[in-house]
């Protein structure tokens, strides 16, 4: 669980340079997608840089129109939610699909829910992850 963890706050300190703010209206959103972690990105218009292929996560960079952005996949929905708790100390916005998640800036996460449908999540970052850390 250590490196999951690790892997997990090195994501996301990255995430932290690489993502802005912005804002949207509320488009139509479409079915949720399934599919492997090729055929989402397929779907959100993503050439995918593959940063990690494990058994119980892929994770992929995306760099589009819309903006960039990470898709990852997860074997189980308790992966998935473990990720998503975890990255949420960090704050920020999750697309969140069955087994799969995006994690982008707010703007970002609205357009490719366009295009995967999804669950929008947000969260503002913990004072205990943000204080003395440069």
């Amino acid at each position: 669980m250590r490196t999951r963890r690790a892997a997990t706050a090195a994501f996301l300190a990255a995430m932290v340079l690489v993502t802005g703010c912005g804002g949207g209206g509320e488009p139509e959103v479409p079915e949720e997608a399934t599919g492997n972690l090729e055929q989402l990105a397929e779907k959100a218009a993503c050439e995918p840089d593959i940063q990690t292929d494990a058994e119980e996560l892929r994770r992929a960079k995306c760099a589009t129109p819309d903006g960039a952005y990470v898709l990852l996949t997860f074997a189980t929905d308790r992966g998935q939610r473990e990720w998503i708790n975890e990255a949420k100390d960090y704050g920020g916005a999750y697309l969140v699909g069955r087994k799969w998640t995006v994690a982008g800036d707010p703007r970002t996460v609205a357009r490719v829910r366009e295009r995967l449908g999804g669950q929008i999540e947000t969260t503002e970052p913990h004072a205990s992850h943000t204080a003395g850390h440069h």
